[in-house]
């Protein structure tokens, strides 16, 4: 039966440029659905499906139009979750224990603390002590724009929660609605091309500088890694992600160094100057600030294949906004959506962090037809994308009514040799979608930040 995941690859697809007919070549296999009012398995579906083939043209498998990539919903639904299973330790806490929705005196307001800043700035508007039942006899004094502003304008984040409707009629939000769900710009011819080398490891020999942190960005860079490129990520010298980092370091190796100063920049151009793609999660203006501007990339490596992504979008007032996943579900109407449908009282988010996966496979995908254009013209790539076009693409696509839930996982979900994380064991999901003649794999198990020297 259809599913709206055709929908989503179809959309995806005539955004990247891709050809129509080439759709037919992806095929959706199994049932069930995560529970919720937006159609959130068959956007993770048909994004990773996007990405696929993009992979399998670049791989150049023939004109034949039978299904040669083959997505399975229901692993699709799982790794939008969490693709790994400690054996024998854990995970730490997810969210700090100030970060959450609360109660404001005219509405409700999201609270991102994960980071000591965030968690400081929030601290001092609300001029409370960092106790959970503080803060919110705190937030309920305030009125929910307001705080969100105070909290923003120290440079940090929050979000009001808005209804599909406020949030249409916003004026960031109808520039996003007026956004491409990709910016893309053909940019100076490239020396140096790489080609598929391996018909079975298609991005064999492609070089991937990630520059990415939580969340989009790192699965973005995993997907490129599970078909052989080599992903080499840069970390400042003192930045951390405990909770994740089991989950998107698979494949990559993982470096620091400090681009705030003049070696550090030195050293990461120097990188890039070899590289076939960047992938970057900074906000718009941050590189400029660090002397890393896209016209330094691009003289560093002409034929580049720059890829990037914000929260808020490219432009209007919100364009250098911090934001996140959780944080944008709040003020596109999403979570207000999930609560008034189901009936509840509190925000109702996303069963998953699902902008940011369906961001990061967009990106991907990006990334390798970029590198199928540089194949063909020899021009570079400029690509932009952001969790809120993404938002705006996931309510505009009703999610079907008769979908049955999916099933638990089970050891079948699993590959059947354990990994070995810098952490200790784990188990890994089987990889979600197949691509004819080439294997998704992934060679360098899961690794600690800053595990690797900066070199490739």
């Amino acid at each position: 039966m259809p599913h709206a995941a055709t929908e989503f690859l179809t959309t995806i697809q005539r955004a990247l440029g891709g050809d129509a007919k080439s759709d037919s070549r992806v095929e959706f296999t199994g049932e069930g659905a995560l529970p919720s009012v937006f159609a959130v398995t068959d956007l993770a579906a048909g994004s990773i499906g996007a990405a696929a083939l993009a992979v399998l043209e670049y791989a150049d498998a023939g004109a034949a139009m039978t299904p040669a990539v083959s997505v399975d919903r229901r692993l699709a639904s799982f790794w939008f979750g969490s693709s790994v299973e400690p054996i024998g330790w854990s995970l730490p806490p997810v969210w700090d224990v100030i970060a959450g929705d609360y109660a404001c005196a005219d509405g409700w307001i999201r609270l991102h603390t994960n980071a000591a800043r965030h968690r400081e700035a929030a601290l001092a508007v609300l001029a409370t002590a960092g106790d959970k039942e503080a803060v919110r006899a705190a937030v309920k004094r305030w009125q929910a724009d307001e705080l969100e502003a105070a909290v923003v304008a120290r440079g940090e984040c929050a979000a009001t929660m808005r209804s599909l409707a406020d949030w249409s009629a916003h004026p960031q939000g109808k520039l996003v609605a007026s956004e491409p769900l990709v910016w893309l710009e053909r940019t100076e011819k490239s020396a140096r091309c790489v080609d598929a080398r391996d018909r079975a490891r298609p991005l064999a020999g492609v070089r991937v500088l990630d520059l990415t942190r939580i969340l989009a960005g790192p699965i973005a860079t995993r997907f490129l890694a599970g078909f052989g490129a080599e992903v080499l990520r840069i970390d400042p010298p003192n930045w951390d992600e405990p909770t994740i980092a089991p989950e998107v370091t698979l494949g990559k190796r993982c470096a620091r160094l400090d681009l705030s100063g003049a070696g550090g920049r030195e050293r990461w151009l120097a990188l890039l100057s070899q590289a076939d793609v960047v992938i970057h999660g900074y906000r718009p203006d941050a590189l400029e600030r660090l002397g890393l501007g896209v016209e330094t990339r691009r003289r560093a490596r002409p034929g580049l294949i720059d890829v990037s992504l914000d929260a808020y979008g490219w432009t209007g007032p919100w364009a250098g906004r911090r934001g996140f996943d959780s944080l944008v579900q709040m003020s596109s109407g999403i979570a207000d959506e999930g609560m008034r449908r189901a009936g509840a009282e509190i925000p109702t988010p996303l069963p998953a962090q699902a902008l940011d996966h369906a961001t990061g496979y967009l990106m991907a995908a990006a990334a390798v037809r970029g590198l199928s254009a540089r194949r063909a013209s020899g021009e570079g790539s400029l690509v932009r994308v952001s969790l809120a076009r993404i938002a705006a693409l996931l309510t505009s696509i009703a999610a079907p009514s008769d979908t049955p839930a999916l099933t638990k996982r089970d050891d079948g979900d699993y590959a059947a040799t354990a990994e070995v994380t810098t952490w200790g064991p784990a188990r890994r999901l089987r990889p979600p979608v197949k691509v004819e003649g080439a294997a998704m794999r992934w060679d360098i198990p899961a690794s600690a930040l800053g595990s690797s020297p900066p070199r490739w």
